[in-house]
C-alpha cells in the first residue's frame, strides 16, 4: 500500500468508524438504534457499488452496550479479582452482541462483512497493542470482503485485562495499513469550538492547534469508559503527525447520505489534517 492509501492494485482504503452515540441510545443500557444501523449499512453498500476502487475497514463503538458494563466493573483500568473477570466477560458479551447486530445489518444490505474480534486476536501491555496478526484482515481486504473491528476487551500483560476503543485499534491499524482517510461518524456534526454551548464548529484542526483547543473539546456526556471527543482528537492528531498524508474527518452520521457522501470523498464536519 503506497503513501496515498492506495494498494498496488489501485484500491483506496478508508477506515470508517460508527460511533456508539450514533448506533445506540447511549443513555439507555443495551439499546441499539436498529433503523440507523440499517440505513448506514445500505449507504456503505451504495458507496462500494459506486466506486469499485473503494476499500473499507469498518469499526464501531460499543455505546450503551459495552460502556455501561465497562463503567460498572472499571475494566479499562485493569482486571484482578474474580468479580473483575466476570465483568471482563460481561463487557465481551455486550460488545459481541452489538457487533452481531451490525454484522446482520451489513449482510442484509448486501455487503460481505467479516468480524475480527480484538478479544480473540489482540494482546496489549498497559493498554498499548503489542501483538496483532493482521494477515487475516489484509486477506479480507484483498478478497473484496468488509472487515469489521470494534471496541472490545483484550488480555493485557500489565493490567491482566482491559478495553481497547475503536480509535485505539484504528491507530495501530493505520500505522500498518496506511489508509488515505479515517472517517469518525457520531452524533455531533463535528468538533465544537464552544462546548457546552455548541454553537460553533471547527472547520479544520491541525496538530499545531493543540494549544488553542483548551477545554472547548469535550469529554462525552454519556458513559464512555474509553474517553470522549478530546481523546479522539488527540489520537487522530498524533496519527496524522506519523502519517502526514492522512486526513481524518469527524462528522455526524445522523443525516441520510452523510455516510455515503463522506465515503465518496466529500468533507463535512471537522477535518483533521497536517
Amino acid at each position: 500500500m503506497d503513501e496515498s492509501g492506495n494498494t498496488p492494485t489501485g484500491k483506496k482504503l478508508t477506515f470508517l468508524k460508527l460511533g456508539g452515540s450514533l448506533i445506540t441510545d447511549k443513555l439507555t443500557p443495551r439499546t441499539a438504534r436498529i433503523e440507523v444501523i440499517q440505513r448506514i449499512a445500505a449507504e456503505i453498500k451504495s458507496a462500494l457499488e459506486k466506486d469499485p476502487s473503494l476499500q473499507i475497514l469498518l469499526g464501531h463503538g460499543s455505546g450503551s452496550f459495552g460502556h455501561y458494563s465497562g463503567k460498572k466493573y472499571k475494566t479499562r483500568e485493569g482486571v484482578s479479582s474474580q468479580e473483575d473477570w466476570r465483568g471482563f466477560a460481561e463487557v465481551w458479551y455486550d460488545a459481541t452482541s452489538l457487533n452481531q447486530l451490525v454484522i446482520t445489518a451489513l449482510k442484509d444490505a448486501g455487503t460481505s462483512p467479516v468480524a475480527f474480534p480484538p478479544s480473540a486476536s489482540v494482546l496489549s501491555s498497559n493498554g498499548q497493542i503489542t501483538s496483532w496478526d493482521l494477515r487475516p484482515i489484509r486477506s479480507a481486504l484483498e478478497k473484496g470482503l468488509l472487515p469489521v473491528v470494534y471496541g472490545d476487551v483484550v488480555f493485557d500483560s500489565k493490567l491482566s485485562g482491559t478495553i481497547l476503543s475503536t480509535e485505539d485499534l484504528f491507530v495501530h491499524l493505520a500505522r500498518k495499513l496506511e489508509p488515505g482517510r479515517i472517517l469518525l461518524a457520531g452524533q455531533d456534526p463535528g468538533v465544537w469550538r464552544d462546548f457546552p454551548a455548541c454553537t460553533q464548529l471547527y472547520d479544520k484542526i491541525r496538530p499545531a492547534d493543540r494549544d488553542t483547543l483548551g477545554q472547548t473539546v469535550s469529554q462525552s456526556q454519556a458513559p464512555d469508559v474509553t474517553g470522549g471527543m478530546a481523546d479522539k482528537v488527540e489520537q487522530m492528531l498524533c496519527l496524522i503527525e506519523h502519517i502526514p498524508e492522512l486526513e481524518c474527518l469527524i462528522f455526524s452520521g445522523e443525516e441520510p447520505e452523510s455516510i455515503s457522501n463522506t465515503l465518496s470523498g466529500h468533507d463535512i464536519g471537522t477535518l483533521l489534517t497536517l
